[in-house]
């Protein structure tokens, strides 16, 4: 009988700790994310930087592809996050290195619902990761040190949060491009309206009740950044000559 315990305590122990062995192991064998890919720079073309959330690490590799032979298209190495993460982050992502572009957001993180643990809850259980005020403090802060890159800016205004989107709320992400829109205007930064290229498209191109999007979705995402992106090292070359 005591051997039998023995072994089955053994047995339980061996079962509690795969769980977690297994999903280290998972995670292991998971191939790195090609978004973060060290990028070699190709001498000679313009160097462009891209900073968001995983919106932005969906279009990333697209985006290259798009501009590939016009830009080094870079990105950082992490999760952008709300605004309070890029405050606390934007001096170590920019680095020493010289940027020509700059195409960056914040949004959906920032209006998300969380609780006292950080966890992602329903609305009603929870408060905004970022306030709208706090949030228009801090773009005017991270676009203040953008600016002293001296590279051009471009603002991607925040994609749309669809119906049964967990921890958010449709329309939030309005207030939020409103208060981002005046901010940008305010301070003479370009705006991408990914917003309004993103809308209309939503059935075919962002998975049901969630702000992310389809792999054919961010593809569709990547035309309007790399396009953006385009126009502004057009209007760079043009002052420039």
């Amino acid at each position: 009988m005591f051997r039998f315990l023995v072994t089955a305590s053994c047995l339980v122990a061996t079962v509690s700790l795969a769980g977690p062995l297994a999903a280290q192991q998972q995670a292991r064998r998971r191939p790195p994310n090609p978004a973060f890919a060290k990028v070699e720079d190709k001498p000679g073309l313009p160097r462009v930087l891209l900073i968001g959330d995983s919106i932005s690490i969906g279009y990333t590799v697209a985006v290259r592809e798009k501009l590939e032979g016009e830009a080094n298209v870079h990105r950082i190495p992490v999760n952008g996050g709300p605004t309070t993460r890029g405050v606390d982050q934007i001096d170590a992502w920019l680095g020493d290195s010289e940027w020509d572009v700059i195409h960056f957001n914040w949004g959906l993180h920032d209006l998300k619902y969380i609780n006292d643990k950080g966890q992602l809850v329903d609305p009603d259980k929870g408060h905004q990761q970022v306030s709208l005020a706090d949030y228009e403090k801090n773009l005017r802060e991270l676009v203040k040190r953008l600016q002293q890159t001296g590279a051009q800016l471009i603002w991607c205004a925040t994609t749309p949060v669809p119906p049964g989107a967990k921890g958010r709320v449709p329309g939030d992400e309005v207030k939020y491009n409103d208060v981002a829109a005046k901010v940008m205007q305010e301070m003479g930064v370009e705006i991408n309206d990914l917003y309004a290229y993103a809308k209309p498209r939503l059935s075919e191109i962002q998975r049901p009740a969630n702000v992310h999007f389809s792999p054919a979705g961010s593809a569709v995402l990547a035309e309007q950044v790399a396009s953006s992106i385009r126009e502004a090292l057009k209007a760079q070359k043009q002052n420039e000559s």
